[in-house]
Order: structure tokens, then sequence, then C-alpha cells
């Protein structure tokens, strides 16, 4: 038996990279997952990559109907939540002295508005005693030139869960971030050059970059049942690059 079996698991910005890894070992562990991407034919190639077990809905996180769209699909087909995993993000850098309201409005709409109303859109579904998974970044607990917006909405992430938390302590429903260290992504070739990429493999301790595979084995970790004990935490998966 999986340890998600049985399981249905929602994932914002599932159609490629860690998420879309994320939801790949879901499913082969006993889930019915849902995955969200903006771009349909991605969503379409994610889909048939998972191959069973799986619905894709196209949408923007930081779109209110759009996640609308999303949970009606899902109470339609399914009528209930136990995993959230809420990683649809974005990151650019951008230096002080060249930030601009575009740019923090759209960071801070995806990754701290967006997951915000993702949960809670989310939580009339939910079934007591599920897990809640947020993808944050070593980037909020390091300081990267450049990327001091990315990581001020990714820092927002942990107060998000101290609270939650709280708030969701008597349905027994758990909040934890996961936060990547450098990953080899889609995303990653779109925002870092060669040069950058060299560089954060040099602060890695084994001089190579995560794999999507290995942030998923983690995010299984804290989607089942072998973290029930495990709440409110900030994860580093970044092989001890945010240790160093």
């Amino acid at each position: 038996m999986g340890k998600l079996e049985g399981k249905v698991a929602v994932i914002t910005g599932g159609s490629s990279g860690m998420a879309l890894a994320s939801a790949k070992r879901f499913v082969e562990e006993g889930a019915y997952v849902f995955i969200t991407g903006r771009r349909q034919e991605a969503l379409d190639e994610a889909v048939k990559l998972i191959g069973r077990n799986v619905t894709g809905v196209r949408g923007d996180a930081a779109n209110l109907d759009d996640l609308d769209r999303l949970f009606d699909t899902v109470k339609r087909e399914k009528g209930e939540i136990d995993v959230l995993y809420a990683s649809a993000g974005m990151g650019e850098g951008v230096p002080l002295g060249e930030i601009t309201e575009q740019h923090f409005d759209a960071t801070f709409n995806l990754n701290a508005r967006g997951t915000l109303f993702t949960v809670q859109k989310a939580l009339p579904l939910f079934n007591d005693g599920g897990s809640i998974l947020m993808t944050g970044s070593v980037a909020s607990i390091k300081g990267f030139p450049g990327y001091s917006v990315y990581a001020a909405s990714k820092a927002t992430l942990h107060a998000f869960a101290r609270g939650w938390l709280n708030e969701l302590k008597g349905r027994n429903i758990r909040v934890n971030v996961l936060h990547p260290g450098p990953t080899a992504t889609p995303m990653q070739d779109q925002v870092l050059t060669e040069e950058a990429k060299q560089m954060f493999e040099s602060l890695i301790p084994r001089g190579k970059m995560g794999r999507s595979e290995e942030i998923a084995a983690v995010a299984l970790f804290l989607a089942s049942d072998d973290s029930s004990f495990v709440n409110g935490v900030e994860l580093s998966v970044d092989g001890g690059f945010s240790a160093i």
C-alpha cells in the first residue's frame, strides 16, 4: 500500500519542475492528484507523463476566478481534499534601486496572495487530519543580491504557516513550508545564467544541483502520515546550501 493510498491531493504549478515530480510521486504512492498550470500545452504534457489518476486544470494561482474553477472541479470530481501542495510561484532577480511596482506586485500576487487564497479556498473541501505544504525558498533565509522581493514573498509563507496551524489545530490539519535549494528545473533555466548556475553549485557541499525527484521525496514525507508530528516547520531541502 502506498503512503498516500486513497488520498486526494491538489498541487498548484504542477505542470513542470519540482511540483510535477511531486505529482508523479504522489500518484505512484496511491493518490489521485489535481494539478494546475498556466499553459494548456504544458499541462497536457504533464498529465500524459503522470499517466493515471490525475486531472489537469488550467489556471493561474494569482487569479481568484481560476482558483474557484480549480476547486469547483475538485468538488465535482472527488468532493474532498487530503493534501494541498501550494507550489505555484515565480522569482526574478531585480536589484534594489531598480525594483518597480509591477515587479513587486507580480511577485507578491502569486507567491503570497495566491498562496493565501489557494489555501483559503481549499478549506471547505479539506478533510480533518490533512496536510498543507507550501513551496518556500532558501532565498528567504539567505541574502541573495537582487532577490529581496522574491525572498520577502517567500518569507511570508512561514508567517502564514504559524498562524494557520494554530487556527486549524482543532481539525488536526498540519501546515509546513518546504524550502528547496538550487534545483535543476525548467524555471531555473529561464532565470539563471550558466555562470550563476556554476556559482550556486559551488556553494552546495556535494557540488551538484538538486533534482526535482529529491524535492518530491520530501514533499511526499510532508504530505503523508510519516510527518504526523511535523507542524509549522521550514524544512530546507538544499544539500546543506543554507547551513554553510
